[in-house]
């Protein structure tokens, strides 16, 4: 035999055998992983769980460079209002979807993605320890009754911490934000003093005059960092990431507690049955070591498509986000995992 006429043999059998192991491959590969299925997915919504969309989506294109997706971190009002008037796939809200909305698109789905921390922080001229925050004093904060950092009440939770005799500026969120809506909903439950101030709750509220506002979480933070004397709301990786001081704040079993990892998941460890209860379950933990400030961020998505391969592309992604692995990204970003019993409720959705 001639050795091209070997050759010619060896090739012809090598491919024979490859082509069968190729159609096993790619069987069982998912239909968006096709490079030519083209689908863009386009979302808006929570500041809060931005950076954590932003891991997603760029983990998700290493295999999947025929799909894109974007996410406009405008805030969970505008992301809500978006949604609802069909201009976006989904969207991200440290809220779910209330009676009203709900009948504007039936049966949408509302699945649990990620929590996170509402860190109080502040930027104190020549204070550069954590400074700890009873629950009545940090409601007052906000409703303007305490202005004066040197505040008797402030100081008598901080011995041995000189407090400057200088005005207290309220750093405060000026978009629709879920964020807002958490912590209006926190102060309003541990406090009547909220509500008898004339105080609302939810994504946007009328705050005292002489406040700060910022665009985001990460408008808020930047704003404290640059505002001497400031206090304000936002959510821990943005503050972190900036190197806010953040407040130990009093918790429901009277302790004071420091904002980490193990002390939000505290926090979370109520169990529920849907996700409607979620955000009610943790408005007040009642753990001795549970930080008792924070939220729940949920992905909004419809319950049909016209388009079947955008909806192929959104319930794996959603599916990703649910995973372990997803759960971890988030964890490295300051957020906290979700319990089992959590993602079970957003994977039966999914499934359902």
């Amino acid at each position: 035999m001639k050795r091209d006429d070997f050759i010619l043999m060896i090739g012809t059998a090598a491919v024979g055998m490859l082509i069968p192991f190729a159609a096993v491959l790619f069987s069982a590969w998912p239909l968006s992983h096709a490079q030519d299925q083209l689908v863009s997915l386009r979302g808006a919504g929570s500041t809060f769980a931005a950076p954590l969309y932003k891991k997603w989506i760029e983990e998700y294109a290493v295999s999947h460079r025929g799909v894109t997706i974007t996410y406009d971190p405008v805030g969970s009002g505008e992301g809500v209002k978006r949604f609802l008037d069909g201009s976006v796939d989904f969207a991200g809200s440290d809220e779910v979807l209330s009676g009203t909305e709900l009948t504007k698109i039936p049966g949408a789905l509302m699945l649990p993605i990620t929590a996170g921390m509402i860190t109080i922080a502040y930027n104190i001229p020549g204070v550069n320890s954590e400074i700890k925050l009873p629950r009545d004093v940090y409601v007052d904060i906000f409703i303007r009754r305490i202005r004066k950092w040197d505040d008797p009440r402030i100081a008598s939770a901080n011995p041995g911490i000189a407090l400057p005799h200088r005005d207290i500026a309220l750093v405060v969120r000026q978009d629709s934000s879920g964020t807002t809506a958490a912590f209006t909903k926190h102060l309003a439950t541990i406090s009547p003093g909220w509500g008898n101030a004339g105080m609302d709750v939810g994504k946007f509220i009328e705050w005292p005059s002489a406040v700060l506002s910022a665009p985001g979480n990460e408008g808020v933070a930047a704003r404290i960092r640059l505002s001497e004397g400031s206090i304000g709301y936002v959510e821990y990786w943005f503050a972190q990431r900036l190197g806010l001081r953040m407040a130990a704040l009093e918790n429901k079993a009277g302790n004071f507690i420091t904002p980490t990892a193990d002390a939000g998941e505290l926090a979370l460890s109520s169990r529920v049955a849907q996700v409607q209860e979620l955000a009610a379950s943790i408005v007040d933990p009642s753990g001795p070591d549970a930080y008792p400030l924070v939220s729940y961020s949920w992905m909004l998505a419809h319950t049909q498509y016209a388009d079947q391969a955008k909806a192929t592309v959104l319930r794996e992604f959603a599916n990703r986000s649910l995973s372990d692995r997803g759960q971890d990204y988030g964890a490295q970003l300051g957020y906290l995992p979700l319990s089992p019993d959590v993602l079970s409720i957003g994977r039966q959705a999914l499934a359902n």
